[in-house]
């Protein structure tokens, strides 16, 4: 059975990804509410909840085959014009890597490295934040490359994430991991250019990763909707019209087209600050969309709004907050998943999460056969 480390761990999403052929040797989040989530669901035999720049490879049991570390990404998730590692949140990924480093030091390191961010990680700092992960990869024993994946090829939700994939340099790669040259499904525009930006010392560690091309999704954002929700109510007429209120004519001509559609649609709406007219004044918006997909869920923090549900049927408009089993089904959670019981923590968990079955989709295609190449390695070397 393979063995892993869980770093910014969250409610476990990567473990419910992993799936059971993956024994997590250690687990670790630094928020109390999440890692009661995570205790509630997976037990806390594992679990550190604290600090982890308080943690020492002392606390690091065995020799993990991964280390998966989906680290804050609030300093990263504005395109550049953050703090970017630098941060207090998102520079977490420093005391992380510091523990990876020493790891290596003590000749346990593990043979994957999976560090999963929003794509603004990218472009953070004109590039320079990616630019120092990259190096930090290359320059401790790790080819690496990595991967833009939407959750919306698996779920109906739209939710981009960047994956950074290391494998330690002394595993050979398997010949069908490796593509000669970036696609566009997997390596957007984006990654390219952060590529291109890269040291030439650091590219040369530098992989293509070859992934399939996903499986058509089966589900639309209606099929995950519950007749009656659990944990929100249904809006007064009065609170769907102000809502209503909030649209700019090209999102009112959408709910009126769904009116006309005859059928029942099923949308999401996302408030948002604009800038419109002459001198840029901002306006709070309502911005709906009716193509069968969720918008990126977020945490309900930092300005960010939660997501509202509008159904139209005929005349007939009705609205509310998506309901935390509605955002766990969007992350691709199991129904028995164990959500906290107060709305903002369950929503939170999940908008802050990582979406299960991309999780298992890298799993199956990169990381298990790494792994098989690894552990054959250690065959040889035996």
């Amino acid at each position: 059975m393979a063995r892993f480390y869980e770093f910014f761990a969250g409610g476990g999403m990567a473990r419910a990804g992993l799936g059971n052929n993956w024994e997590c040797l250690f687990a670790n989040d630094f928020d109390p509410r999440k890692a009661a989530s995570y205790a509630a669901n997976w037990g806390n035999e594992h679990l550190r909840v604290g600090d982890v720049a308080e943690l020492t490879t002392a606390d690091l049991p065995g020799q993990a085959d991964l280390a998966w570390a989906s680290f804050p990404c609030q300093d990263l998730s504005l395109a550049g014009v953050g703090a970017g590692l630098a941060g207090h949140r998102s520079g977490t990924f420093w005391p992380f890597w510091e523990l990876i480093r020493k790891l290596g030091e003590e000749e346990r390191a593990p043979h994957l490295i999976v560090l999963e961010n929003v794509c603004g990680a990218l472009t953070s700092h004109e590039g320079k934040d990616f630019a120092a992960i990259s190096s930090a990869l290359s320059n401790n024993g790790y080819r690496f490359g990595a991967v833009v994946m939407n959750a919306v090829h698996f779920v109906p939700q739209s939710r981009p994430r960047l994956f950074i994939i290391g494998v330690r340099k002394s595993i050979s790669i398997p010949k069908e991991l490796i593509s000669e040259q970036a696609d566009d499904i997997w390596h957007p525009s984006a990654l390219k250019d952060a590529y291109r930006r890269l040291q030439k010392r650091t590219q040369q560690s530098w992989v293509w990763w070859n992934l399939p091309t996903p499986p058509a999704r089966t589900t639309i954002f209606a099929d995950l909707v519950e007749d009656e929700p659990q944990g929100v109510n249904w809006h007064t007429e009065a609170e769907t019209n102000r809502l209503l209120a909030l649209m700019n004519p090209n999102n009112l001509a959408k709910v009126e087209a769904a009116k006309r559609s005859g059928n029942r649609m099923v949308g999401t709406v996302y408030k948002r600050t604009r800038a419109e007219g002459p001198n840029g004044e901002k306006f709070q918006r309502a911005e709906v969309r009716f193509d069968d997909i969720a918008g990126c869920l977020r945490t309900p923090t930092g300005g960010s709004s939660r997501q509202t549900i509008m159904v139209i049927e005929g005349q007939l408009v009705r609205s509310r907050l998506l309901s935390p089993r509605e955002a766990a089904r969007l992350m691709g959670l199991p129904e028995d998943y164990i959500l906290p019981t107060r709305y903002n923590e369950a929503y939170h968990l999940a908008g802050d999460g990582v979406a299960v079955p991309v999780v298992s989709f890298l799993e199956e295609h990169i990381l298990d056969p790494l792994l098989v190449a690894a552990l054959a390695r250690e065959e040889r070397a035996a």
